[in-house]
């Protein structure tokens, strides 16, 4: 089980990536599945130290999320904006879709990218 301490620092470096990919609030909590009641103004505070409300679904996205972005790094291990890029390009892969809207498109879409 995880403590506050560890809660705290996923959820600082989940925010990390998810500004790294360049996504907006409402793509943060939508990607993240947070409540329905988190607003995009909530998102400084998980930046500065309050953490998720870690539902399952949150979770499992979080898994995937960090998947990604070690995929990511040894993919494009010499240049960390590549990563960036990558997922915000158009590929046949998701027809002709980027990586960040598939991921958004559906609840499989974290897995589909991660795959």
């Amino acid at each position: 089980m995880k403590t506050d301490a560890d809660n705290t620092i996923i959820t600082q470096m989940t925010m990390q990536l998810v500004d790294d990919w360049g996504l907006e609030g409402k793509q943060i909590i939508q990607l993240l599945a947070l409540p329905e009641n988190t607003r995009t103004r909530h998102l400084e505070k998980f930046r500065n130290g309050d953490i998720f409300p870690m539902s399952k679904e949150t979770i499992t996205r979080i898994e995937h999320i960090a998947g990604i972005a070690d995929a990511l790094r040894t993919a494009y291990p010499r240049n960390i904006q590549m990563g960036s890029r990558w997922l915000n390009t158009p590929h046949r892969r998701f027809r002709n879709n980027t990586p960040i809207d598939t991921m958004l498109s559906s609840d499989k879409g974290l897995l589909l990218v991660r795959l």
